[in-house]
């Protein structure tokens, strides 16, 4: 059985997809379920993912993202944004929710909820944003394990101007502000310039640090 592992190191960055390869729609939709099942700070969920199919507004974003063509030519762009605020409003919601989905109320999460709110309250609306933007990168991460898991390509993406794909997807309407993106689709490896060339990371050794 092939491993997370092994599936890491058949990915990279692509650098050109096929146009013509299109991810199925169940498997799509894995890779989205596991975004939304990724780990966050108090289980806020301080972030949305927005899957972007439609052309007219992908070569929009392009334009918007130094001309990558990985934009157009992918299967699909993900956009992860960000709560532009972690509010009260938006605490009381996830924490609700979570009293909703497991039929009780415990003290200790309610006092909790408490400690949460004077944190968030103190902290301003750019310290929250910046705080919700770290947790979407999470999200991140774990849409590209899911996608190697599926053999399928991805490309994580900081070069964009977030306020103009703030703009053209309107976000700011829904409280949200872009982070990052990550188009995914299948390699084109007769035009890639990378696909061939060999993974470079850090050896464990100059990785990791064991204290024991």
């Amino acid at each position: 059985m092939t491993t997370v592992n092994e599936r890491l190191e058949w990915r990279y960055a692509t650098k050109k997809y096929d146009p013509s390869r299109s991810v199925a729609p169940d498997t799509l939709s894995r890779i989205v379920e596991a975004v939304r099942l990724a780990p966050t700070s108090s289980g806020l969920q301080p972030f949305e993912l927005i899957v972007v199919s439609n052309p007219d507004v992908r070569t929009r974003i392009r334009a918007a993202a130094w001309d990558q063509a990985q934009i157009t030519d992918c299967s699909h762009l993900l956009v992860f944004a960000a709560w532009d605020d972690i509010t009260a409003a938006r605490v009381n919601m996830m924490f609700d929710l979570t009293n909703e989905v497991r039929g009780f109320r415990n003290e200790g999460w309610e006092n909790y909820r408490k400690k949460l709110l004077g944190i968030v309250a103190a902290q301003g609306t750019e310290a929250n944003y910046q705080a919700a933007a770290r947790q979407a990168y999470i999200g991140l991460g774990v849409a590209v394990i899911a996608a190697a898991f599926e053999q399928v390509d991805s490309t994580p993406m900081e070069g964009f101007d977030p306020a103009a794909v703030d703009e053209i997807l309107d976000l700011r309407s829904k409280g949200l502000r872009s982070v990052v993106m990550l188009p995914i689709g299948y390699r084109a490896p007769e035009g890639d310039w990378l696909v061939h060339l060999k993974k470079v990371r850090r050896s464990r050794h100059e990785f990791v640090t064991d204290i024991v």
